[in-house]
């Protein structure tokens, strides 16, 4: 029964997705980014992100993927994400997921960051990041995603 009901919302979903000519081609552009399927692509349309357009640290900060310092005084704290929209930055950690896996461009960048040494937490932070960045860039020029391959 609860199967029915995610599919019956989920075609729901794509329906007003592709009722406006908009939000359709917004969404056709964000699927051609390996690792952003159609879930990531209606979560990213629905939140209206405004932060699709701006530079690639207010689009960071606006998802709450910004390091955000816990210094006092002389005291230097460790930095951690927080704020933003979190609905958002937890399907977008599901995308970055399969990103790092899937990814022609940033396969390499996970791979390296796990030889230094890096916990999986801050892989999958940086990971988002840059799918953020790639994101906006594909939304502001209108072109599909084309990832090199070899990276």
């Amino acid at each position: 029964m609860l199967d029915t009901q995610v599919c019956d919302i989920e075609r729901r979903i794509e329906s007003v997705i592709a009722q406006e000519e908009n939000s359709a081609t917004k969404a056709k552009l964000l699927q051609s980014i390996p690792g952003i399927g159609p879930v990531s692509a209606a979560m990213l349309i629905a939140e209206k992100m405004p932060e699709l357009g701006m530079t690639a640290g207010e689009a960071a900060a606006m998802t709450g993927l910004a390091p955000v310092s816990h210094d006092s005084g002389t005291m230097r704290g460790t930095r951690a994400i927080a704020g933003g929209r979190k609905a958002l930055r937890h399907v977008l950690f599901q995308a970055a997921l399969a990103a790092a896996c899937h990814n022609p461009v940033l396969k390499p960048i996970a791979r390296r960051l796990k030889e230094r040494g890096k916990p999986h937490k801050l892989i999958i932070v940086a990971i988002t990041r840059k799918l953020i960045t790639i994101a906006n860039a594909i939304l502001k020029t209108g072109r599909p995603s084309q990832p090199q391959i070899g990276s």
